[in-house]
């Protein structure tokens, strides 16, 4: 597979699947055996199934969320992303009860790949920001 697969892949998995909620396109671009590295091990399940929660959960907490891509750099198996989050705060976030205010921040992900597929998922997202815009930590 070539890089520029890879990269356009990635930079689907946030337009399409975060962006537009097109989860069914999860079976395509996810290994059965995929992992998520976000998220803590015990509250999630693995593959495309914990893929699934993972979406469906930050579609949750933020209903009109938009997943802007920036920029992407991939060598060989691996693809980095940078992407812009956006949105309304509705639903609990860790941990924090919505509050119906607008958020924004950045974020950055590593994603692997094996055999046209994602294998491996890891998102470091700006949380202080976000804990900031709605109101969970001091400015």
């Amino acid at each position: 597979m070539s890089i520029e697969i890879r990269k356009e892949i990635a930079r689907r998995l946030y337009e399409e699947v975060v962006t537009e909620g097109r989860t069914e396109l999860l079976e395509t671009f996810v290994a059965e055996d995929g992992t998520d590295g976000s998220r803590p091990q015990a509250s999630w399940s693995n593959g495309r199934k914990g893929f699934q929660e993972h979406v469906d959960g930050l579609r949750t907490s933020v209903p009109d969320v938009r997943a802007t891509v920036t920029d992407l750099l991939a060598e060989g198996d691996r693809v980095v992303v940078f992407w812009r989050i956006e949105g309304t705060h509705e639903g609990e976030l860790w941990g924090v009860p919505g509050t119906g205010r607008r958020i924004e921040a950045d974020s950055i992900s590593l994603i692997t790949f094996r055999d046209n597929q994602i294998v491996n998922y890891s998102v470091l997202p700006d949380r202080l920001t976000i804990l900031r815009q709605v109101g969970a930590v001091a400015a």
